[in-house]
Formats: structure tokens, sequence, C-alpha cells
């Protein structure tokens, strides 16, 4: 093997002298007196119980990612890739890891200053591969993992809802989409007065809920799938004030809407045949004269009155709506995704995320995808008797519990409310969607987290999704 591969050969002297603590570790040589550098990575052991000669997925990427960033000190302007000693399925896995983590470590956030950045690669070549792979859906995963990343990075005065919503319509043009943007005057009329509720205390009057549509091949107007993402630009916590600590990085609450929209380009780009509608909740939750207080009592589009407890828990108020118009059309399937709770992060870390559905038969599923997607997530239950924290006296329901006791579960029994009975329904609670230590591949800072969840969850596991959440489900409230 060491005579196999060029430049490696003087790095077997170190390899014999760090012994079992060479796995996982990645060692730098030159090759002869040229300007190209070799980086030698040496995997982690397998999963214990494992078939495969690998690491589970998120360790493959975490591996991955500081095995490219190794690679990128020296600011390469190609990168070639030689996998050895590993069988032919392995190899592709380990290719499209390393892949995935050039796309995520050469990413550029934005940036409102001069300053010199490193230099990414221009070109990334994969030799002697023991079989020919395609790199389609990796680098799919790569433009929308990093579309989130943009996005979630930006200020909210440069990410205002009429930025968000030209971005929305340029995006539409060359995806294909329809594009249409439910304004105030429309909402009123729809009677989304939970969204409106939020959007109140703004000090413009540009928020909406955008909605695009994707049709392959011309399908029929009803949605095989909806994704639905919490767009709130900038959380203040309204009339309930955040401290200045927990409102500094609230320009990242609308990282569901991207996650959302970036699982819609990612599917248009495979050329997925499901269709597939996408709605996001596009406001500010703003404090001021006009802002929504505690006790109001207001109205959703589906008729359900709401009696507000807190105003910082804006996040279910406008996925209600959204929720409840989404399924007017009946979709087949419903996916949300929201930075929603703090009890979520306080429970997983910023490592998983929360998964919740009314189908308790996809448990299993949800998990099995995020150990394969290395994206990990965990279910929470979602028994009837939740709904006992959340009775009002003045109101069908009561927004949130005063006590903050088990917030996420609150949240998701919420939303449950808004989502058509027998419809299938899976909601994500964004604890993942920044991480300051980075997550598997990806370097510290906003995530991407969800993109690679969904892509395998609808491409891999449609057969298990269609057996497993057609059961038509108890009735949810008594």
């Amino acid at each position: 093997m060491w005579r196999e591969l060029p430049g490696l050969k003087p790095l077997q002297a170190r390899i014999r002298r760090l012994g079992k603590t060479a796995t996982g570790r990645a060692l730098r040589g030159m090759l002869g007196t040229s300007s190209t550098a070799v980086t030698l990575g040496l995997l982690p052991a397998a999963t214990e119980g494992s078939n495969s000669d690998l690491p589970n997925t998120f360790k493959l990427l975490k591996f991955a990612g500081e095995l490219v960033a190794d690679v990128l000190t020296e600011e390469p302007r190609s990168v070639g890739l030689i996998v050895h000693g590993i069988d032919a399925g392995d190899a592709a896995r380990i290719a499209s890891a390393v892949v995935l983590a050039l796309g995520a470590r050469s990413f550029q956030p934005p940036a409102f200053r001069k300053e010199k950045r490193p230099a990414a690669p221009r070109k990334v070549q994969l030799f002697d591969m023991p079989q020919e792979i395609s790199l389609q859906r990796t680098l799919a995963e790569i433009e929308g993992g990093n579309l989130v990343r943009w996005l979630t990075a930006l200020p909210a005065n440069k990410l205002t809802a009429t930025a968000y919503r030209e971005l929305l319509a340029t995006l539409a043009v060359k995806n294909g989409w329809d594009f249409e943007w439910l304004d105030e005057p429309a909402l009123a009329k729809l009677g989304a007065g939970a969204f409106l509720a939020v959007a109140q205390g703004n000090a413009g009057r540009d928020a909406g809920i955008a909605r695009l549509r994707y049709r392959p091949g011309g399908k029929s107007a009803r949605p095989d799938l909806a994704l639905v993402g919490k767009g709130i630009i900038f959380d203040t916590g309204g009339t309930n004030t955040k401290g200045a600590v927990h409102m500094l990085d609230m320009h990242t609450d609308m990282s569901g809407s991207a996650v959302s929209l970036a699982v819609l380009q990612a599917l248009t780009t495979l050329e997925s045949p499901l269709a597939v509608d996408c709605w996001l909740a596009i406001t500010e939750n703003r404090s001021g004269p006009n802002a929504y207080k505690q006790r109001d009592v207001i109205t959703a589009s589906n008729g359900v009155t709401v009696e507000v407890m807190h105003t910082d828990a804006e996040g279910r108020m406008v996925l209600a709506d959204t929720l409840a118009l989404a399924g007017r059309d009946k979709p087949r399937l419903m996916i949300d995704f929201a930075t929603l709770t703090g009890a979520c992060v306080h429970a997983l870390s910023e490592r998983y995320s929360g998964i919740f559905s009314n189908r308790d038969s996809l448990h299993e599923l949800l998990i099995r995808v995020g150990r394969e997607s290395g994206e990990r997530v965990w279910p929470f239950p979602m028994d009837e008797d939740f709904d006992d924290d959340l009775k009002s006296k003045v109101a069908d329901i009561g927004q949130c519990s005063s006590s903050g006791e088990a917030d996420q579960i609150l949240a998701a029994r919420f939303l449950q409310r808004f989502v058509p009975e027998g419809t299938p329904w899976i909601h994500m609670d964004l604890a993942s969607a920044t991480r300051k230590d980075g997550l598997g591949h990806v370097p510290g800072g906003c995530t991407g987290f969800g993109v690679r969840y969904t892509v395998a969850l609808l491409l891999d596991h449609a057969a298990d999704l269609h057996e497993l959440a057609s059961p038509v489900m108890q009735p949810r409230h008594r």
C-alpha cells in the first residue's frame, strides 16, 4: 500500500511511532520538492456491530471535516482525493463525505468589511476510484446547506422581509417555481390572525407568507409534500422583550424558512417527481406601541382562537396560520422547520435537533434517517394529556404554558391543532441550526442542519414513509 501511493513513504515511520493513536488523524508531508502537499487521513475505527468497515455517518463526516480543515490550511488551488485500502461501496461513502466537507469548509459567508479571505480550491479531482460514482446529490446538498448558511448569517437589516421576498422571486424564476406573496391585507382576508398578531408590532408593513410551487412534468395541483418554515428575520421577544445576550443572534431565527427553501431547491435540482409546496412565514417580532400583548385573544385562519401567554412564543403563532393555509390544499405529507424553543436546546444540546410527529409509527424511521445522514434527531412524546397545560378559560387553546416546562412538546402540541385531521405531519425543532464548535463536517456558526436529513428522508425512504404514515390517527382532541 505504501509503495502504491506517491509521496506517502516518508510518513510510514510516523505512523509506526504513533501506533493505534494514528487512527482518525491527518498527517501532512510534501511530494518530492514540488509545491504539492500530501495529507494522509487514517480512518477512525468502525462502529461496533456495523457491517461496514467505516465509522457511523456523523463520525465519518466529522473526520472528513477535520481532514479537509488540515488540507485547506495551505490554501491549495486544487485538491485531489485518493481512497485506498477500502472496498468500492465504502470508498464512495468516503469520497462523498470529503466532498461535502470541502463544500462546507470552502464556503464564504457574507462579509461587510474589506478583508483578504482564504482562497477556496478551484478544482477537486477524484483519482483511482474503484467504481464510478455520482456526486450530483452531494453537490445539491452542498448548495442547499450553504444557501441556509448564507441566509442565516445575514444581518436583519440586510435580509429584510422585502429583501427576502425579492430573493424568493429571483430563485422562483431561476428554478421554474410558481411564486405567490400573501401580504398583510391578503392575510387579513384569509383570517390569519395569529401571523398578523406577531407582525402588527413591526415598523413597516412588509411582512407576509410566501408560497413557492414546484410541479414536475405538469403534475396535478394537489401537493405530495408541503414544506413550512419559520422566517422570523429578527426576534426582540416582542412585549416580553429578551435581554441583550439572548437577543444578540436573533437574526438567525429565520433558519427554518431557509431550510425549507433549500430542501425545495435540492429536490428541484435532483428532478424529484414530488409535487412540492413551500410556505415561508416571514416577519419580525418587534416591541412597540402596536405589538401584541399577553392575554390578547386572536383567531387563526382555521377558526381556532388562541389566548396569548408570552409574546416571545411568536414562532408557533406564525406557523399556526402557515400550517393551516398549507393544509387547505390537502398535501399528502407536511414537514415544518423552526428554531422554535430554547427548551429543545436544553434537552438535546446543539448536537441533535428535536423531531415530532402525529404518527408514532414514524419514530424509528426518523431516528434511522438521522443516523444515516449524519444529522441526528431525537423524537419527543406527543401524548394527549400534554394539552392540559394549554387549556384556556377564554379561548380554544393557550399559546404556551407560563411555567415553560416541556415547552418543546407543548409547542408541537399547539402546532398540531393547525394541521388538518388525518394529514401526516413532521415537525423539526432546529436546536442544531447554529453551533459555535461546528457540527459534523461543518465548521462553527450556521450549520444548514435539516437539508441532508430531509433529502435522505424523502429520496431514500419514500416507500417507508408511505407505509408508516398511512394509518389513521386516533382523534387528537378531547
